[in-house]
């Protein structure tokens, strides 16, 4: 098993609005044809600066292909999306791992 993690720096103007988008927007929109599994949302409290947050955003996801597959029909998309309404006020980057235990 995999799980694909992602990290934001979300500036404290727009975490509001961040939160909403990712729990009426994101988290359904990849969840929908199955291959991202079981989120999480995490609070990452070792790298506070002031007026941001940081949060990690984790899915367990079976295989690298299908992360991939995943990637090409739904996570540009939503990356775009991102991008569009947050500008440079949210920063992620993904990381996948494997769970070892």
């Amino acid at each position: 098993m995999l799980v694909y993690n992602t990290t934001y720096n979300i500036e404290e103007e727009v975490l509001s609005n961040f939160l909403i988008w990712l729990h009426e927007v994101y988290v359904p929109e990849c969840e929908k044809n199955g291959i991202l599994k079981n989120h999480r949302l995490l609070r990452v409290l070792s790298h506070r600066e002031e007026d941001s947050e940081c949060f990690s955003m984790q899915w367990d996801v079976e295989s690298s292909a299908l992360l991939h597959s995943w990637h090409t029909e739904i996570g540009r998309k939503l990356n775009d999306e991102l991008v569009n309404m947050f500008g440079d006020k949210v920063v992620g980057f993904p990381t996948l791992l494997e769970v070892m235990e």
